[in-house]
């Protein structure tokens, strides 16, 4: 009885032991930043700034060779370090989205789902990134620091 009785305690032990070392690796972490300054709330948020900045360079670049903004993101290809397979605009928990007009273009970058992680961002030829949290951005959108 008394072994009985000590194995099943070592089995309880064992299990509690897995269970809690099972939430250990499922629990978030707090987002470390890329660099110093970095605006990004989340990994993800990461990826779609530097997305567009990617595009904000590339659109600079053009610009200066060509006189006139890129009116599709295909224009940039092999334009500073965009690339083609940049112009897929699937980008992880990011859509997005590229327009141009007259003297200039739009850009904006929407998350599935818009939270205090995945805020929803915006940025023009000046070259500014807007974001939001409660609903997409635009040009009023607070500048993302």
């Amino acid at each position: 009885m008394k072994l009985r009785f000590r194995t099943v305690f070592q089995g309880c032990v064992l299990l509690l032991a897995g269970v809690v070392m099972a939430g250990a690796q499922t629990a978030t972490t707090a987002y470390q930043p890329k660099f110093p300054g970095d605006p990004a709330h989340s990994d993800s948020e990461a990826l779609a700034l530097g997305y567009m900045r990617t595009i904000l360079r590339a659109q600079r670049i053009y610009e200066k060779k060509n006189g006139h903004y890129a009116t599709s993101l295909m224009n940039l290809v092999h334009t500073g370090s965009f690339t083609r397979r940049m112009v897929d605009t699937h980008r992880g928990d990011y859509t997005a989205s590229f327009r141009s007009h007259k003297d200039g273009f739009e850009l904006t970058m929407t998350p599935t789902q818009v939270d205090a992680d995945h805020r929803s961002f915006y940025a023009d030829e000046k070259g500014a990134i807007h974001g939001n949290d409660q609903g997409a951005a635009d040009e009023h959108s607070p500048v993302v620091k």
